[in-house]
């Protein structure tokens, strides 16, 4: 695919190369609104029936296709989610979910409309697996390896600017970014949020600190050999996430922390277990403490308590 290639573009080729693929929506058509003419009989358009779709879904795949279906994130993890849980996830099927305007990404939808629990519930799905894009280019470099892997898939849809380049997807292998050994800060984040983090990075470093990034990408499975070396090798661990905190990636990360008995400064930077104020993009991430600059004081605040600093 191209640099300028778009979600659509690369699912369409995915489609062309294999028949077994099948494009489904809830009537939700924004991000693949040019393939009803191009796959014809092969877009299925169920109207808003997330559990009929999900289910339509399993049939399809017990017949040897592969359905890659889309709804708005918080209803389709959760008015769904039964189904995905007794029809896709206990006889792991080959059904990939694709969840849109997720977390912050929702921006000037209100509570009923935000998906900030959407990780922690398809996480909790045995033979379920998670991927958080952190832009449209990560999302065409891993659609591929996850529409051809045989387990379910989430995806949490993300179709915002690449900042990087970012490399073929490898399932359960974060991207880590400017690591030494003897980093000040490591900050972990996976999906939307990814762009502020470069640029609070960046802020940071004209200030003289060491700052590793690590792009996690699957959340389920998690790269817990990037998280554990980010732990020993940086004074302090952050999270950020648009997400509840708890069982998304502060949950992973501690969990991952907590079992290998390591000892260090951490912090969580989420939604809490709160919705943020609708809003457009840029005043929600403002208001919620999403911006770079925000993430950047909160992190210099964070580190100027530690003695050792």
């Amino acid at each position: 695919m191209t640099a300028t290639a778009t979600y659509a573009d690369t699912l369409l080729a995915l489609a062309r190369a294999d028949e077994r693929l099948i494009v489904m929506t809830a009537e939700n058509r924004a991000p693949i609104r040019s393939l009803p003419a191009a796959l014809g009989d092969r877009f299925l358009d169920t109207g808003i029936t997330e559990q009929t779709m999900v289910g339509m879904a399993a049939g399809l795949a017990l017949r040897g296709r592969i359905p890659v279906v889309h709804a708005l994130a918080t209803f389709l993890t959760m008015r769904a989610f039964e189904f995905i849980r007794t029809d896709v996830g206990i006889p792991a099927l080959p059904v990939k979910l694709v969840g849109t305007v997720p977390g912050i990404l929702s921006e000037a939808n209100g509570p009923t409309h935000q998906s900030l629990e959407d990780i922690a519930l398809m996480r909790g799905i045995p033979n379920v697996n998670v991927f958080c894009p952190a832009d449209v280019g990560d999302l065409i470099a891993g659609l591929e390896v996850v529409v051809n892997d045989p387990s379910p898939w989430y995806i949490r849809y993300c179709d915002r600017p690449a900042v990087t380049q970012h490399a073929p997807l490898e399932i359960g292998t974060a991207e880590v970014f400017a690591a030494t050994e003897e980093d000040d800060v490591a900050i972990i984040v996976a999906g939307a949020l990814f762009r502020e983090v470069w640029d609070a990075a960046a802020l940071l470093r004209n200030d003289g600190l060491r700052v590793r990034i690590v792009n996690l990408r699957t959340v389920k499975p998690a790269d817990e050999a990037a998280i554990l070396d980010a732990a020993k090798a940086a004074l302090a661990v952050v999270t950020i996430e648009d997400h509840f905190e708890t069982g998304g990636v502060w949950s992973i990360v501690a969990d991952v922390i907590a079992r290998a008995s390591i000892s260090t400064q951490t912090l969580s930077i989420s939604c809490g277990d709160s919705w943020f104020a609708p809003a457009l993009l840029p005043d929600a991430l403002h208001t919620a403490g999403f911006t770079a600059e925000a993430i950047a004081a909160r992190i210099s605040t964070e580190l100027s308590t530690l003695t050792s600093f």
